[in-house]
């Protein structure tokens, strides 16, 4: 029996045995540690993907040399409860508020690993069950179809604005993508960039106006995450927030650039506990991330500017920043740029460790198996 006030961390996976086999041999399941186990794990993984062939599913010595088809990343990203036990969505949902309050549970993990697909109206009222949830790491896969990830955004909202509890602290967020799949999706409606939806965006904005710490890559967009603030919104809490920019490419559009990034300086002045603010993008051969670090009363704040490409800073932004450096009893800032190799970055996992992010964006064993 656990105590009402204990603090208990629940992890679900979701996933067959058989899905590591045929095309999919180098997926990991793992539980969620940092440890030397993990690496003699992922060591004898690597030595039994170097033997791996099996020509009719794309395998030759360890090595993929073809794209699974769709029905092969169908059955893999299925959907949770797809085939029942309820008939209907209004009597999954008496199920589940049928089912007791669960005090003691303070954090949830759904990391990468379970590709198997929640419904979000399921999470919804699995969070609802949990009054005591501090903290949530939510990592789920982009949709390969865009007219299903239509719908998914529109789920994904109700669960975002119904966030509400004031006793949630933490939400990472990490939608995780493989940039092969979607050609296997070509002839059916599949956008090989994702591009985030402004709904979505908005929501999590809503429910972020609670939290200590914010992480939102990929799900949402920084440019709509600043566009939905409303003048009377503040972040009496927040100390970090992390969000992704699809601005963040080299020869994008300047003047649009630099109005996202005036437009996080103004959220920024709302945020009076504000310690370090991180807007990225990365992904094969690219990265970028510009942070703000708050200093100490009367030093300048650092503004970090890492990446495959040289970014300069408009005037109009330097200013921007430089207030809310005041703002934050802080006096003026400096900036230190730094140039990265394109070439090693490989995938956005990469980027991730390359751009020497202040915190996780992602659950460490999610970042290894990436």
């Amino acid at each position: 029996m656990w105590e009402p006030d204990g603090s208990l961390l629940l992890d679900i996976s979701v996933y067959s045995p058989s899905d590591s086999e045929h095309w999919f041999k180098y997926l990991t399941f793992e539980p969620d540690v940092a440890s030397a186990m993990c690496g003699r794990h992922q060591h004898a993984e690597q030595s039994m993907l170097v033997k791996a062939s099996n020509h009719h599913h794309g395998w030759n010595a360890g090595s993929r040399n073809s794209i699974p088809p769709a029905t092969a990343i169908d059955r893999v990203f299925g959907q949770i409860m797809s085939e029942g036990p309820f008939p209907d969505e209004e009597q999954e949902g008496q199920w589940w508020q049928q089912l007791p309050l669960v005090p003691a549970v303070t954090g949830v993990l759904l990391r990468q690993q379970n590709r198997r697909r929640w419904k979000p109206a399921a999470l919804a009222h699995m969070f609802a069950r949990l009054p005591g949830l501090q903290e949530i790491h939510y990592e789920p896969w982009r949709e390969w179809l865009d007219i299903h990830q239509l719908w998914t955004d529109q789920s994904l909202r109700l669960i975002f604005e119904s966030l509400s509890s004031d006793r949630l602290r933490k939400l990472v967020l990490f939608e995780n993508l493989d940039q092969t799949y979607p050609a296997s999706y070509m002839n059916l409606g599949c956008d090989p960039v994702r591009i985030p939806s402004s709904y979505v965006s908005r929501a999590v904005a809503n429910a972020s106006l609670t939290l200590e710490h914010l992480s939102a890559s990929f799900i949402v967009d920084a440019g709509h995450f600043f566009d939905a603030r409303e003048l009377s919104w503040k972040w009496p809490n927040l100390t970090w927030l992390a969000l992704t920019s699809q601005l963040f490419v080299p020869q994008t559009r300047p003047m649009e650039l630099d109005d996202m990034l005036r437009a996080a300086a103004g959220a920024a002045m709302k945020m009076p506990n504000l310690e370090t603010m991180e807007i990225w993008n990365g992904e094969k051969g690219l990265a970028m991330l510009f942070r703000y670090q708050r200093a100490e009363p009367g030093q300048p704040a650092v503004i970090t500017l890492r990446g495959t490409w040289v970014l300069t800073l408009g005037p109009l932004v330097i200013q921007a920043w430089d207030s809310v450096a005041l703002r934050h009893r802080g006096q003026g800032h400096v900036v230190v740029k730094e140039l990265l190799d394109g070439a090693c970055i490989k995938s956005h996992g990469d980027a991730i460790r390359h751009l020497k992010i202040s915190r996780p964006v992602i659950r460490p064993v999610s970042l290894r198996q990436i």
